[in-house]
């Protein structure tokens, strides 16, 4: 019996802060669906005299990529980085790394999958631009065309904003008008907070261009979650709240992905978060390539996933294949509200010589990660 082993590998971050207590991030986010996934591949590995194992590393708040990696790999490791853009950036440009192959289950950000790529470092999450071309083919197929951003005060608020621009110019969507929201109310947990947020929302978006809807950009849930029912304007929401775009959602149950909620939820005793999915995904698409391949070294099995013989199925109607120009999965991406999942992007009519899904990005010939050309 052949056996390869997964490292795990999670940083410790402070925890996403959000406006509703119906919403919380668990502990085990990212960790319980790499557990099952190892326990599915494990089911089909055994008939082909494969096994697969896995060690968890948790990362202590503030330390050293570097070292942890200096330490814990192996000259081959095949590594889940359950990592911020820094640490997985460092882990990648580790001596130790070089040689190993890392699935990126935590970021969306643009440069990691253009300037700053890494050869030995595949993505599973949509990129940024991604979701915002999700959106924004939605936005052109309803005929929703005039789009009014409001922007948070962060890097990522910036980030995705920028890339619904990009978004506009792509599908005949218009800007009426950008604006900033760096209000801070405080504490948002006491009654003065709450009321201080809400009475501003009127207040932010009153006096905008005649608009169809409100593209907001709140990546770190300051103030998105209150723009519903309390915009100057009655208008729909997208963006990082309201109509949002997400590569898993719990309400989603097409293409069998219901036995799939219900598996999680069995061993894991919660509904399944994007994390979740991502770290599954992940771990599904090593044993498919060791199981199809018959190989284990980290570079043949990312070879073997460059090329055309590799597919993953990841309950969303199509085999899930990686860009060979980015090493970014390429995937349907859902369109998403609190309770119900809306839509999945490609839409139909948005066309593509190769991949549908290749609409949704940065294409081969847009390309800017170095190690493509």
């Amino acid at each position: 019996m052949r056996e390869l082993k997964i490292l795990y590998i999670a940083g410790d971050y402070p925890k996403a802060e959000y406006l509703s207590l119906l919403q919380s991030q668990p502990d085990d986010d990212g960790k319980a669906g790499a557990l099952l996934a190892l326990d599915e591949i494990n089911i089909t590995g055994k008939f082909i005299g494969f096994s697969f194992a896995m060690d968890f590393i948790a990362l202590k708040r503030g330390a050293d990529v570097v070292a942890v990696a200096k330490q814990s790999l192996d000259r081959d490791s095949v590594l889940v980085a359950d990592l911020n853009a820094p640490d997985l950036l460092a882990l990648a440009n580790a001596p130790a790394a070089r040689r190993s192959l890392i699935f990126d289950i935590r970021t969306s950000d643009d440069d990691l999958r253009q300037e700053r790529c890494a050869r030995n470092v595949f993505h599973i999450l949509p990129s940024t631009a991604m979701r915002a071309d999700a959106l924004g083919q939605y936005l052109a197929k309803k005929g929703w065309r005039r789009w009014f951003v409001l922007q948070g005060p962060s890097v990522e608020d910036a980030a995705f904003a920028t890339d619904i621009h990009r978004a506009a110019s792509r599908f005949g969507g218009k800007i009426v008008e950008a604006r900033a929201y760096n209000y801070d109310a405080g504490s948002r947990r006491v009654d003065t907070g709450y009321q201080q947020i809400a009475t501003q929302m009127p207040l932010a978006t009153e006096g905008a261009p005649a608009h169809d809807v409100v593209i907001v950009a709140d990546t770190k849930n300051l103030f998105g979650d209150y723009l519903p029912y309390n915009t100057f304007e009655p208008r729909p929401i997208v963006g990082t709240q309201g109509l949002s775009p997400v590569a898993w959602h719990p309400a989603f149950q097409e293409y069998s992905a219901l036995q799939m909620q219900h598996r999680f939820e069995l061993v894991a005793h919660r509904k399944m978060s994007e994390r979740d999915y991502a770290a599954w995904l992940a771990v599904r698409a090593i044993g498919e390539a060791v199981i199809r391949s018959g190989k284990t070294s980290p570079i043949d099995l990312a070879e073997f996933m460059r090329s055309d013989a590799f597919g993953v199925a990841g309950f969303k109607g199509q085999a899930l294949t990686f860009r060979r120009w980015d090493q970014q999965l390429r995937q349907p991406v859902l369109l998403a509200s609190a309770l119900m999942v809306v839509t999945m992007s490609p839409q139909d009519g948005f066309l593509h010589p190769k991949f549908f899904t290749d609409t949704l990005g940065y294409d081969e010939p847009e390309t800017k990660c170095r190690f493509a050309q």
